[in-house]
């Protein structure tokens, strides 16, 4: 059969038309679609995708704000800003975290400390896109290796950044407190908008309470990066405002001087100006270096801090709650004059105990075979308990409160001071509500001489010497003298709202001055040796605050006694006399009696005050007497 028969020309023709037909359609949808797509993206979404593309390209960074500095009365300069050169990553922009990891660790010395907390930061709650630190304080060895491999690592960045340095650290840990890395908690509790780009917050003391002023104002930069996140240039920048610079009533000279004091003990000495209320010296020993807090501190370190039994993290002079002991007695000679309750020429014989109604439990006075005949100004001189006690159980728990109230003890007075304890000025609600039990004669007996359910803290023993000073004239304690940069310092300082205690006579303010006085410089003064050969006249109490109880018929002796378990040393002061420019608590942990061993300190202080600094010569040092000798004890 010829092969022309089997071949369908037309038909073949057909069907390729019809094929191309179908391939013109599908082309022609598919540059359809094309152009519709074209059109949505060009046309429609031209400004929604130009813009993407801007912030692809453009980026707004926040920048931190120098934080304030912190001065002294005499413009010394008590906390700086440093910089630092530390390593950084932001998540988002790291492909594989393992191997960026691993990479710095070979090229930086990383400890597995620092990578278990920035693993731990990982995890926590943060901005998008924040850099996350991983290691600080870089040296120049280091920057130069991390400029050579920094292309090889995308999302990681050596950032300079202001960090808080404390040039005197230890003295100054407790006064000042420190700043630290934000934390989680604070993190959600920080305005997002004001802290933007900053790093540290201030965790206690000055840097906590001030924390508002010191911050300063963030600012902010559009810079031009690359596809690895790298800054090209910045287009438009506004600058932050930086802190507040704070100038505190703080000297740094008589803060040396309180420290160097108490070294070798435990304990803490407050001293405030009365005529404003200014914190001159606040120290707690021991302290701590507090910059090891700033960048964070590493768990053996902190571990030896907390475990330390000497506890140089607690703020002894704001948070240390002790029974204020005899030094409490001025107070009470106020407090019963003014009531009416006992009178300069009013007497007590001590056989060296008391009883109420002349029967039942004897209450020891601290002299063994007692005073004899004592009046009021001798009560005060020789810190005669029994005076007191019967003083105090005719006075009652309700008229001792009020008084002690006016004093600020029981709560907390201090206008800036961040962490302060109130102590404990027991009423008979206040026994009935956590011991419920009803107020006893006895509880007013012990409460008199500061023994009992009675707490105070070193500010609070100080801030009612200075209202002894003052003839009852009220300024509360305030660390903050002035806030340079601020429109009005008054903006930053809150107000003094605690009224004046006035009494009915205002001779009594001179009488128990003059009383106390003869504490330190009259014959039979308890602290009369501390107090000899002072240039000038001026008025102390010392006191004694028992660690544990006696036996009715119990004698003290603190030779057979552990370290821990012997007294508290206590001692308040004001000096000069007349017109007083400083007033002074003292208390040394297990120190025994005031008189021996707190009194000599404050003598010392008060010196270094009077006759050095305020004449504007540098301070000598002075070595404390370790173990002072020849002193009468006290109550």
């Amino acid at each position: 059969m010829p092969w022309g028969e089997f071949k369908d020309t037309a038909a073949e023709r057909r069907l390729f038309q019809r094929r191309v037909l179908v391939a013109l359609v599908i082309m022609l949808g598919m540059i359809g679609i094309l152009v519709a797509r074209l059109y949505y993206l060009q046309i429609l979404n031209h400004e929604n995708f130009t813009t993407l593309s801007e912030n692809n390209r453009v980026q707004v960074q926040p920048i931190a704000p120098p934080r304030g500095l912190i001065y002294d009365r005499n413009d010394v300069l008590l906390a700086e800003n440093r910089p630092v050169f530390s390593v950084t990553v932001v998540p988002e922009r790291v492909p594989d975290m393992d191997r960026t990891l691993a990479q710095l660790r070979q090229i930086l010395d990383i400890s597995d400390e620092d990578l278990e907390r920035f693993h731990k930061r990982l995890g926590e709650y943060r901005r998008p896109y924040s850099p996350v630190p991983l290691s600080y304080d870089l040296n120049e060895k280091q920057i130069a290796r991390m400029a050579v491999h920094r292309y090889e690592l995308p999302g990681v960045e050596v950032e300079a950044e202001l960090v808080r340095y404390y040039p005197y650290s230890e003295i100054t840990s407790h006064a000042l407190g420190y700043v630290g890395r934000i934390n989680q908690e604070e993190l959600r509790r920080l305005d997002p908008i004001d802290y933007a780009g900053t790093n540290y917050v201030g965790k206690s003391g000055v840097e906590r309470f001030y924390e508002e002023a010191l911050h300063g104002r963030v600012g902010y930069q559009h810079v031009e990066t690359n596809a690895r996140g790298r800054t090209l240039r910045v287009l438009e920048k506004e600058n932050p405002v930086p802190g507040d610079d704070l100038r505190l009533h703080l000297d740094i000279r008589l803060q040396q001087k309180a420290y160097d004091l108490l070294s070798g003990r435990r304990g803490a000495i407050v001293a405030i100006e009365p005529k404003t209320g200014g914190i001159l010296a606040l120290a707690s020993v021991p302290g701590f270096d507090a910059n090891l807090f700033v960048t964070g501190i590493s768990v053996d370190a902190y571990k030896a801090l907390s475990e330390s039994p000497d506890k140089p993290l607690f703020n002894r002079a704001l948070r240390g709650q002790y029974p204020p002991g005899s030094t409490i007695k001025p107070m009470m000679a106020v407090a019963g004059l003014d009531s009416d309750n006992t009178t300069r020429d009013r007497t007590v014989w001590d056989p060296g105990y008391y009883q109420i109604d002349g029967k039942g439990r004897r209450y020891r006075d601290w002299k063994w075979g007692g005073h004899g005949w004592v009046d009021l100004d001798k009560a005060i001189a020789e810190s005669c308990d029994t005076y007191f006690y019967d003083l105090g159980e005719r006075m009652g728990v309700d008229t001792m409160s009020k008084y002690l109230d006016r004093f600020g003890f029981g709560k907390v007075t201090a206008l800036d001071v961040s962490g302060a304890q109130p102590g404990l000025l027991p009423t008979r609600e206040w026994k009935r509500g956590v011991k419920n039990q009803p107020w006893y004669p006895g509880d007013s007996v012990n409460m008199s001489i500061g023994q009992g359910y009675m707490l105070a803290t070193p500010l609070q023993l100080a801030t009612a010497t200075a209202v002894l000073a003052n003839h009852g004239k009220w300024q509360a304690p305030r660390m903050l003298k002035e806030a340079i940069g601020a429109e009005s310092t008054e903006h930053v300082l809150p107000e003094d709202t605690h009224p004046d205690l006035v009494l009915k006579r205002d001779a009594n303010w001179g009488y128990v001055a003059d009383a106390m006085h003869s504490v330190v410089q009259g014959s039979h003064g308890t602290a009369r040796r501390s107090g000899q050969g002072a240039p000038y006249d001026f008025a102390g109490k010392t006191g004694t605050a028992q660690v544990f109880s006696l036996a009715e018929n119990e004698r003290y002796d603190a030779d057979e006694i552990r370290e821990r378990l012997r007294d508290h040393a206590l001692f308040i002061a004001f000096a000069p006399l007349e017109d007083p420019k400083i007033a002074v608590a003292v208390i040394v942990e297990n120190g025994g009696g005031g008189s021996s061993t707190a009194a000599p300190l404050a003598r010392q202080l008060i010196d270094a005050w009077l006759l050095d600094m305020n004449a504007g010569e540098p301070e000598k040092p002075v070595v404390a007497d370790k173990k002072p000798a020849g002193e009468t004890s006290d109550g």
